[in-house]
């Protein structure tokens, strides 16, 4: 995030809340519908964390938001999981159905130290996040609660160049497989270690590409969100957005946990 900072001249210490995307959950387009469909993916405050304390001010207006597209699903992302508990809505309950949260953990430190504190927050989807993965990490105590959904492996860029081993990836899978959760390596990293040979790889779409050519994702059960209208009913699942993949997604390593395209024909 600082490096990318730099290139744009931007400072990275600097907190702020965006203008226009800040809302674009809410947006609609000419014919009155929102321009997200019902069943799409938004991440949320990717390039930060949701859960920084300098953002405490604007956080309750973002799950006022989250709470209005109960019919879209929302990935939450953070470092900061021992300050959520006390960050969550007061209406929060066991958690919102369209509430997909994460935490990251780049090491078996990190893992150690948050995943516990995932297991014990009361959320009904929740995620682990390897990337930049920098070091082995078994994590199948944890899998082993039936809470994790999905586990997401990546390599480290930009300003890092730890190296990423493939042995690495592959006990991630195993650990995943074993108990049918999905698993999904979306790329290698910079610096990439496989069968004792090392790789330097600094175009991201040659990552991804290498990522997925190993052929080491693994679909597992089913994520059911339960997704509703805002009169609090069920979406048929049939009425739901359906992502569209254009060629260049077909050797995309994240293609498995990716949102995909609506087709608004903007690009053409």
């Amino acid at each position: 995030m600082y490096f990318l900072d730099r290139v744009r001249n931007k400072n990275g210490a600097e907190i702020f809340k965006t203008k226009s995307g800040f809302t674009y959950p809410l947006q609609k387009d000419r014919t009155g519908a929102y321009i997200i469909k019902s069943g799409e993916l938004i991440r949320v405050c990717m390039s930060s964390d949701f859960f920084l304390e300098e953002a405490d001010e604007w956080r309750n207006e973002a799950w006022e938001i989250m709470k209005k597209r109960s019919d879209v699903k929302f990935f939450l992302l953070t470092k900061r999981p021992e300050r959520v508990a006390k960050l969550l809505p007061k209406d929060w309950g066991e958690g919102w159905d369209n509430i997909f949260f994460n935490v990251t953990c780049e090491n078996q430190r990190r893992a150690d130290e948050r995943i516990p504190i995932l297991l014990d927050l009361p959320f009904k989807h929740k995620g682990i996040m390897t990337a930049p993965l920098i070091g082995k990490i078994s994590i199948e105590q944890y899998l082993e609660s039936g809470q994790i959904e999905q586990v997401i492996a990546g390599g480290e860029n930009y300003d890092g160049t730890r190296p990423c081993h493939f042995d690495w990836i592959k006990s991630l899978r195993q650990q995943c497989e074993k108990h049918n959760i999905t698993f999904c390596f979306i790329e290698t990293g910079t610096n990439f270690v496989k069968d004792g040979r090392y790789f330097r790889i600094p175009k991201k779409i040659l990552q991804s590409e290498m990522a997925f050519k190993s052929n080491i994702n693994f679909r597992g059960k089913t994520i059911d969100f339960q997704l509703k209208d805002q009169r609090g009913l069920l979406i048929d699942k049939n009425k739901l957005y359906t992502p569209q993949y254009r060629k260049q997604c077909e050797r995309c390593g994240a293609k498995l946990i990716c949102n995909g395209c609506s087709n608004c024909g903007r690009c053409n």
